[in-house]
């Protein structure tokens, strides 16, 4: 199967990334890293998430986010809503886009949304027919895809059923997440292959973490499966609270880069993506997570 002549990022950062940081992160760096990112050419970016402060304190103030971004209608900005009191609030905010979660490991599942993976799909119902009633799509995550830090290894057919369980009830894409990044290039294609056989390809994305190395070479070989959604997250931001050890999603400028060197078209700025995540990464006090802005910064001195 030959590469797809176009792909589309799904950005994270703002929600994926920045949940996991310890620091407080005002809504003003928020709504700034979004309008930097949707200045770059980024058509769809992950903007906040509308669970409760108790558990993921840094998307509390997600709706100012929503009222205060600079919008435009060639940008999709969504937001992660895991049950029906947050997507209550995400369609108070004006949210046009959402996304539910669930996990393709029992332990995992329990730890981190405390039930059962069965449960979490029923969880799931209201709020897709709710979408429904409200004209909004639905996006669906599958976390601990290719590994899980409690049970090791996690089986396809375990994937597959919850991957089918999401699509079937609604979600229009399907993204599959290598949430403690162990996943290699071969078991990565095996597995879009075998999802495949359930859903069509070009019904799902791929999300893969960088913990071990392995997240462009993991996205290089579902190219050649037929893949063509990938999210990332400027600057590497991320991580996994739940996932002890996991690092942070694997860095849009890093994407941007190999994409741009395989003649795949992406309609995304490489060097305004980078200037977003080096202010975000000098707000966090730290280095930006991405050998390409690493490499860039000097040459732009």
């Amino acid at each position: 199967m030959s590469f797809p002549s176009h792909v589309r990022l799904v950005e994270v950062g703002p929600r994926d990334g920045l949940q996991n940081e310890k620091q407080p992160i005002s809504v003003a760096d928020k709504v700034a890293l979004i309008d930097a990112l949707s200045d770059s050419g980024l058509a769809y970016i992950e903007a906040g998430s509308f669970v409760s402060p108790k558990w993921v304190p840094q998307m509390a103030g997600s709706a100012d986010v929503f009222a205060q971004i600079q919008s435009t209608d060639r940008v999709t900005y969504a937001a992660l809503t895991p049950n029906m009191q947050g997507f209550e609030a995400a369609m108070a905010a004006g949210v046009r886009e959402v996304a539910v979660f669930a996990a393709a490991s029992e332990s995992f599942s329990q730890k981190n949304i405390n039930c059962s993976i069965s449960d979490s799909l029923k969880r799931f119902e209201p709020v897709m027919e709710a979408a429904k009633q409200h004209g909004v799509r639905v996006r669906g995550y599958v976390s601990c895809v290719l590994g899980c830090p409690y049970e090791g290894e996690i089986a396809p057919n375990e994937v597959v059923s919850v991957a089918n369980a999401l699509y079937q009830m609604g979600c229009y894409e399907i993204s599959l997440g290598d949430t403690i990044g162990v996943g290699t290039p071969h078991k990565a294609a095996a597995l879009f292959n075998a999802v495949a056989k359930d859903i069509p390809r070009s019904a799902l994305a791929g999300h893969f973490h960088d913990t071990y190395g392995q997240a462009l070479a993991n996205i290089y070989a579902s190219l050649y499966e037929g893949i063509a959604v990938f999210d990332s997250s400027v600057a590497g931001l991320g991580g996994c609270p739940y996932a002890k050890g996991a690092s942070g999603n694997v860095a849009t400028e890093d994407v941007l880069y190999m994409l741009n060197g395989l003649g795949i078209n992406t309609g995304v700025e490489l060097d305004k993506v980078i200037a977003a995540g080096l202010q975000i990464s000098q707000v966090l006090g730290r280095e930006t997570g991405s050998r390409v802005a690493r490499a860039w910064q000097p040459k732009a001195q």
